[in-house]
């Protein structure tokens, strides 16, 4: 379990991490025994990582920056793109046409993996993680952090002048919730659906409550044929992702870039965001003065479930520099910087992050984040992991979220019949299936 106290920054360690980080960039690979740099052994490496989230990409190209800044022999070259592409195909953009990073911020492991495109993470980096997913007995990736919760961030502003004063216990108060917000005049949600990734957001939601909550092996089940999208819990969870969507949501939905979301809360355009604790340090930068609050939506019978499983994602590299000794060893010498407990500290309080690692780290949190923590480390609220972030047996098919998510913003746009729509997802992940499997 986590433990609160942990999440104080206090400034014995800030002076102890602090020496720490001045010993381990005197140890520069490229460095003479004095200190100084030769700028003919100068090494130079391409590093790529999902940007779509404006916190968590200035928060790793601020890291970046101090690394080079203290490693002057070491050239590290950003690739990443602001793009509303999914990160997957925007990787799998760059391998086409021969440029895929050095260092890779990697989510889809076992597709890389399987394709030889990645390594496994060398083994005296091993040791900084606090017990690392394994893909098939290996460990391929250093956990930028943990995954942490989803739930409701909404305006205490716009709770007040609705007349809510207490938070949902169940799903049908939650529902209650969004009927006073519309009543006093305010769109109750604001969706970034032009970025896809920010829709998976509440189709997690509502396929953790109905089906991964109790039956994490679903997916598994679902590519030997043993249960279909057609099934009754899955229809139930679309059918309340769709009722959601058609009478809470903004109506300018599928053209909202997820980093437009935060203002639509800060100016009063929307009560609420489902998204997660990244995006708290968005709302603090835009207007500090802002008031807002934190929590999970229940399901029906009062359950909390949550994503907050760990998953095999993180730094990874590349097969191709592997094979150059040079570029690997700065490779690790920037992943030993980036997670040492100063500078690590700084990334996870920008993008209110869960540390991985074994080393103990910590940074000031504010209330919305506390109770984040607090859900992490309460036993009774059940962890899950969203659908394309299973790996092993529970893999689905590379390509298939992104069709299933398109799938559901036409289901909603056509005001579609949800077991219709459920039947022809369920032939497209057959034949995803089948086709990988050829």
């Amino acid at each position: 379990m986590l433990n609160k106290s942990k999440f104080k920054l206090s400034a014995l360690l800030l002076a102890v991490t602090m020496t720490l980080g001045a010993c381990s960039t005197s140890s520069s690979p490229n460095s003479d025994e004095n200190g100084s740099t030769n700028s003919s052994d100068k090494v130079s490496f391409t590093i790529g990582y999902a940007s779509g989230d404006p916190s968590a990409k200035k928060a790793i190209a601020d890291s970046i920056k101090r690394f080079t800044e203290a490693n002057p022999s070491i050239e590290i070259k950003d690739m990443s793109e602001n793009t509303s592409n999914s990160y997957l195909d925007w990787l799998k953009t760059k391998d086409a046409v021969g440029e895929f990073p050095d260092l890779v911020e990697m989510r889809d492991t076992e597709v890389f993996a399987d394709a030889g495109k990645i390594v496994e993470l060398p083994s005296d980096l091993i040791e900084l993680f606090d017990s690392p997913p394994e893909v098939d007995g290996k460990i391929w990736n250093a956990p930028i952090a943990n995954n942490v919760p989803q739930g409701i961030i909404y305006s205490k502003k716009a709770y007040a002048n609705a007349g809510i004063t207490e938070l949902p216990k169940t799903y049908d108060e939650f529902i209650a919730i969004q009927e006073k917000l519309k009543a006093s005049g305010i769109t109750p949600i604001v969706v970034g659906g032009k970025d896809i990734f920010h829709m998976g957001f509440w189709v997690n939601k509502f396929l953790i409550d109905e089906v991964y909550a109790t039956d994490p092996d679903w997916n598994s089940k679902k590519t030997e044929k043993a249960v279909s999208f057609a099934d009754e819990n899955v229809v139930q969870a679309m059918t309340d992702y769709k009722a959601l969507f058609q009478n809470y949501v903004d109506k300018g939905w599928l053209s909202t870039p997820d980093n437009q979301t935060a203002s639509f809360l800060i100016t009063g355009k929307a009560a609420q965001l489902y998204s997660g604790t990244w995006m708290f340090s968005q709302i603090e930068e835009a207007d500090p003065s802002f008031e807002y609050g934190f929590y999970a939506v229940p399901d029906r019978q009062g359950h909390v479930n949550v994503i907050g499983l760990p998953s095999p994602a993180g730094w990874t590299l590349s097969a191709e520099a592997a094979k150059d000794p040079k570029k690997t060893e700065a490779i690790k010498e920037f992943i030993r910087f980036f997670f040492e407990p100063e500078q690590y500290s700084q990334y996870l309080a920008s993008v209110n992050g869960i540390p991985s690692t074994q080393a103990e780290v910590t940074y000031e949190t504010g209330e919305a984040m506390q109770t984040a923590l607090d859900l992490m480390s309460d036993p009774n609220v059940t962890k899950s992991l969203a659908i394309n972030n299973w790996w092993g047996e529970n893999l689905i098919p590379p390509q298939f979220r992104n069709w299933f998510y398109k799938k559901l913003q036409e289901m909603v746009l056509n005001d579609g019949d949800v077991k219709t729509y459920m039947e022809q997802v369920d032939a497209e992940y057959d034949n995803q299936v089948k086709a990988n499997s050829m």
